[in-house]
């Protein structure tokens, strides 16, 4: 470069340095803007050899960050400077985290060093599990503090924003990447503009020529736009003026990706998406006038036009959990035009804009009720759990963010806000673990509800709990949220290794019977033997009775002929999942089930696609066949949905050792007092089963009942059988 070059590039670095002071909403102090001078010089040194794609100075970049920073969010002189900062130890080895700690001190330290720890994620993002991995990490870093993932919002948008030098291929991959992560997170953190800029510019290089199309016509109807919003303001400002309200009518257009969202959805033209920007009404007020004006406003807007009551949202008496409020009202408009007006005080609409940077600005001291902090703390659970699989994690993860939310209350009146579709299972675990793992059922609105009924907006919802209450297999059908998900997963994993560690004594007992001893070598030739993948998942086959005496005879018997076991082997014709009585498969998803009942049948695999245990997958009725189980995304799978509807069968691969049986078992024998009991007692206390249904009838002192339980296979059917049978008074025990 020559020296004029350098000269201007300088002037162009200390320019954009001074707009950078000049943004920040907060006013700085003598030593705030030290700390950026210092920060912004370090920067400068560290990245003086370095330059961006696009041929600048790799310096403008941090520079643009610790804008978004300070202009879009509003957050602070440590957060300036860390954005300045953040690629300067990942990019030069002559700065290390010690030197920036001894430079700027710990927090500014802190907040850098996870800004590095995320940028030395593996770049492979083809790989979604790995990708959703890493988006864990990523998350991790919140617990440090929370302005590493707001710093690296603001380091990706200005990555969005100056995309155009690279190569077709790595737009689309960080575009996608952008779309599949960081808007969500944007969202949820209450970053909305930046969430918006975000999924605009994602869909602008996913979907180049749909975003131009919309960019184009939104161009276009502008100046239309902007007369239909002066003709609206017009209506109402002589009312609001009258009452002396000090406001601003501004109008905004949907943004191109949400414009985009409403067509595909509706299956609708550009044309005809009716609600393609909003009218926005920001007043000055005091916090303590601040609802009361929103609903004068309110009063004035729908004086003059009709409101859709099905549209009113009120986020001013129940804000989001992002921290977002405002009142939305949909209206009929001049020229019959649906027209959604947002009435926001000045301070609600910067909460709005800048998240949680302004949620802070405004909040109480005494304040303790702090959805960011209760919203981390959950994450942090749910990030904890590290046996959940990542990419389930990250879909559940964006499930709670987008989610629209319902509003519950308990028992004692507070409210709770949960995710739309919640069950009263969720509720219970957004409450506490411990009275999630202890229900026992719950009533909504004073009945009765099955654990899988869907709450709605204003229901009251009271959790029953049982000291003897745990976790079983279905809850996990009947919780949504991520929190309640993962602390299931794991109470029903716990309660898996209790029952191994049970199954590995009786079977080092029954093994001591047939003169084998359990120890390494033994366990590996039984794991094999019953074609398992853990020895953990034999000791649990073991003591739940699915894996017997007669089992292991067998075992012993192939295992002292050694030459017999061979030719048996060879001989014996590989198990499938077909038939559920031959020895297990697999330790994850070894039987197929179908329908909502879970049966049983007979099918074959389908040639097109070659399905595999655990893949998602469902069954077609065929004419001649019987049923043909396809993979869900099979390459035919569309056109016999679309064409044969009727015959397409729910199913699933399940873990057979998870699958519960129903039973009914009859029983007769001699009345006598405290018999029922017992034979309850016996059931649900000494056996740990469930009854589903319980009757008996007495004649003349001679009785008789019928027992449903639920059990994981025949040895414990048979258990229960046999200990009835032991009762006083009982004649005949039989399974039905």
């Amino acid at each position: 470069m020559t020296a004029e070059a350098i000269e201007i590039e300088n002037a162009a670095i200390a320019k954009a340095y001074k707009e950078l002071l000049k943004v920040s909403y907060l006013t700085l102090t003598k030593d705030d803007k030290k700390l950026i001078r210092h920060a912004f010089e370090v920067a400068v040194d560290a990245h003086k050899d370095q330059r961006r794609k696009s041929g600048e100075a790799y310096i403008f970049h941090p520079i643009a960050v610790a804008r978004i920073v300070a202009k879009e969010i509003g957050m602070d002189a440590t957060s300036i400077a860390a954005a300045l900062l953040h690629d300067v130890v990942e990019d030069n080895p002559n700065y290390t985290l010690a030197d920036i700690e001894q430079l700027f001190g710990d927090t500014v330290a802190r907040i850098v060093d996870g800004l590095t720890k995320i940028s030395s994620l593996k770049k492979d993002m083809d790989d979604v599990s790995l990708q959703a991995e890493n988006f864990r990490k990523m998350l991790l870093t919140l617990n440090e503090d929370v302005r590493v993932i707001i710093i690296k919002i603001a380091d990706r948008l200005h990555n969005m924003q100056t995309m155009d030098a690279m190569r077709p291929d790595k737009q689309v991959k960080i575009a996608s990447e952008t779309l599949y992560i960081y808007a969500p997170l944007a969202h949820r953190i209450g970053l909305y503009n930046i969430k918006t800029e975000l999924e605009d510019l994602g869909l602008k290089y996913t979907e180049p020529e749909v975003y131009d199309d919309i960019l184009t016509r939104l161009k276009e109807s502008k100046e239309d736009q902007d007369a239909y919003i002066k003709a609206f303001s017009k209506v109402i400002e002589d009312s609001l003026n009258k009452e002396g309200l000090n406001y601003e009518i501004k109008g905004r257009p949907k943004s191109i990706f949400s414009i985009r969202r409403k067509m595909v959805k509706q299956g609708v033209s550009f044309d005809e998406v009716y609600d393609k920007f909003a009218v926005r009404i920001v007043y000055k007020s005091d916090l303590e006038n601040e609802k009361f004006l929103a609903w004068k406003i309110y009063s004035v807007v729908t004086d003059h036009f009709t409101p859709n009551p099905v549209r009113l949202r009120d986020w001013i008496s129940s804000p989001k959990s992002t921290g977002y409020e405002a009142l939305h009202i949909t209206v009929v408009g001049p020229k019959s035009r649906w027209v959604e007006v947002q009435i926001r005080s000045e301070r609600m609409n910067e909460i709005a804009e800048k998240g949680y940077a302004a949620h802070y600005k405004y909040k109480n001291k005494d304040d303790k009720d702090d959805s960011l902090d209760l919203w981390i703390n959950r994450l942090q659970e749910a990030l904890e759990n590290n046996e959940a699989d990542a990419v389930d994690f990250v879909e559940q993860f964006k499930l709670n963010l987008y989610s629209k939310e319902i509003f519950v209350f308990s028992p004692k009146g507070d409210l709770k806000s949960l995710p739309k579709g919640a069950t009263p299972l969720d509720f219970a675990f957004s409450i506490h673990t411990e009275v999630g793992m202890k229900t026992r059922g719950a009533k909504v609105n004073g009945k009765l509800v099955p654990l899988s009924h869907e709450l709605e907006s204003g229901d009251r919802v009271e959790i029953l709990t049982a000291e003897n209450a745990k976790p079983n297999v279905n809850w996990l059908d009947y919780a949504t949220t991520a929190r309640a998900r993962s602390k299931i997963k794991s109470a029903l994993n716990a309660h898996t290794k209790e029952i191994a560690e049970e199954g590995k004594e009786i079977l080092r007992r029954k093994l001591k019977q047939l003169k084998i001893t359990l120890n390494e070598k033994s366990i590996n030739e039984l794991v094999n033997y019953f074609k398992l993948s853990t020895s953990l998942d034999l000791f649990y086959r073991v003591g739940i009775g699915s894996i017997d005496n007669t089992k292991l005879k067998a075992f012993a018997s192939s295992r002292s002929n050694a030459f017999m076991s061979y030719i048996k082997n060879k001989i014996r014709k590989p198990d499938t999942p077909k038939n559920i009585d031959k020895e297990e498969i697999t330790s994850k998803y070894d039987m197929l089930v179908f329908g909502k009942e879970e049966e049983h049948l007979n099918y074959t695999l389908a040639n097109c696609c070659n399905p595999i245990p655990g893949d998602k997958v469902f069954g077609f009725v065929t004419i001649n066949d019987g049923i043909k189980v396809h993979k869900k995304n099979c390459p035919n799978a569309l056109s016999l949905q679309s064409n044969y509807a009727y015959r397409i069968m729910p199913a699933k691969w399940i873990d057979s050792t998870q699958q519960v049986y129903t039973s009914q078992i009859s029983l007769s024998g001699i009345d006598n007092l405290g018999l029922v009991n017992d034979i309850t007692k016996l059931i649900s206390q000494t056996m740990h089963v469930n009854m589903k249904s319980i009757s008996f009838s007495s004649d003349d002192g001679v009785f008789s009942g019928k027992i449903t339980v639920e059990v994981k296979n025949q040895t414990m059917l048979k258990k229960i059988v046999d200990k009835l049978k032991k009762i006083n008074g009982i004649d005949k025990v039989a399974r039905i």
